[in-house]
């Protein structure tokens, strides 16, 4: 009951402003109307969006051209060998639109769908959050990965969010439980079902996703989370951050921290403001036995470590959630994950199961299993591109 008056009030401020199987290989209104209409900046449908700045007919080294094509045939050599190349295909453009589901800039979302036929069941739903330490990033990113999700069968919402250090913690929570309410109240018009959701999220967003699966009735409001190299522990990326043998990356998240809570962990006394920013920063703070099941997938040597999920795992496990972890051999962070041929047929068997019509049944996940026999890859030709390979918001 605390957890869901606690979330309550912090929904109504919004509405108003493990287990695993290794894998080796800002305008309007807050609160919005049922019917909103959707911000000036209409998406042209059935082709790619040029990004911001770039000039038309100008090539754009940052978002390269997803590559279209069929699978070659296989040839054979003269010793008998049998080769294959493929090339990727992206699925067609689906219809879409960017919406505000609040006053600022960043408070922002784009919507994916294809046109239902009268009668047509309701679609199971799917809120990405995109990474960048907190502090960059956006939600155009992800639109491949969008774009292969529709052609799954789901709507697909990617939501911005309110970046630190001009916005700190719990702004960036707050927004994404708007965005979800955006989805919600409005479902009905992209023919999705309101009561099948998955929360994806990427890194920074990959932490976002696990607080909107614990934070209040984390089960009640998602059917399950999907978090790609989370740190769902700020506390601990602080301290590794701190570490001799820290890197660039992790030195900068440990920076990103401070940006956040817009205080210094290291000076936060018990009981200050800044130790409570820091607690309720935590996913498994948060952790109840009304909570969403978890997926979590990070690389073996990448620079937020399985370490920052195992505890959340571990704590969900504990109050009857599932929670399942899955690494990746390498160092590959966050949307890097998805080069992996593995990793995208892991999540869609994972959406299928947990968006089921029917409410899926519980467990704690299978027994977490972080090394061993490596997996058959998929087929190359179904491996399509999910996300721009430039992205470096995530690093």
């Amino acid at each position: 009951m605390r957890k869901a008056a606690v979330f309550s009030a912090a929904l109504a401020a919004t509405c108003a402003s493990a287990v695993a199987v290794p894998m080796t290989a800002q305008a309007a209104a807050p609160g919005p109307t049922a019917s909103p209409a959707p911000t000036t900046r209409h998406r042209h449908r059935h082709r790619h969006r040029r990004p911001a700045g770039t000039p038309s007919g100008a090539p754009s080294t940052s978002t390269p051209a997803a590559p279209t094509g069929t699978p070659t045939e296989p040839s054979g050599a003269a010793d008998g060998t049998v080769t294959a190349t493929a090339v990727m295909v992206t699925p067609e453009l689906p219809k879409n639109e960017t919406y505000s589901y609040g006053p600022g800039d960043l408070q922002q979302l784009d919507a994916y769908w294809t046109t239902a036929e009268r009668g047509t069941a309701p679609r199971p739903a799917v809120l990405v959050v995109h990474g960048g330490y907190w502090l960059q990033g956006d939600k155009s990113a992800w639109e491949y990965f969008a774009r292969r999700l529709v052609a799954d069968g789901y709507v697909v919402l990617s939501t911005n969010y309110r970046l630190a250090p001009a916005a700190q913690w719990p702004a960036q929570r707050t927004d994404v439980l708007g965005a979800l309410n955006f989805l919600k109240t409005n479902a009905a018009r992209w023919n999705a079902d309101p009561e099948r959701v998955v929360v994806v999220g990427s890194s920074s967003g990959g932490h976002l996703a696990t607080q909107l699966g614990t934070y209040g009735d984390g089960g009640e409001r998602v059917r399950g989370v999907i978090a790609l190299s989370p740190p769902n522990d700020p506390e601990l990326a602080y301290t590794d951050g701190a570490a001799p043998t820290a890197n660039h990356q992790q030195r900068k998240l440990r920076r990103a921290v401070v940006d956040l809570l817009g205080c210094d962990p290291a000076e936060a006394a018990a009981g200050s403001r800044c130790w409570k920013l820091l607690d309720d920063a935590k996913s498994a703070s948060h952790v109840g036995a009304e909570d969403a099941p978890m997926l979590f997938m990070h690389g073996t040597t990448e620079f937020v470590p399985v370490t920052e999920s195992r505890a959340l795992a571990t704590a969900l496990r504990a109050a009857g959630i599932e929670a399942t972890i899955k690494t990746i051999e390498g160092s590959s962070h966050a949307s890097a994950l998805l080069n992996h041929p593995d990793t995208y047929p892991t999540i869609a068997e994972w959406l299928g199961e947990h968006l089921t019509p029917a409410t899926s049944g519980g467990g704690t996940g299978r027994e977490d299993d972080e090394g061993g026999e490596d997996e058959p890859p998929a087929d190359l030709p179904s491996a399509l591109p999910t996300q721009r390979s430039d992205e470096r918001t995530d690093d």
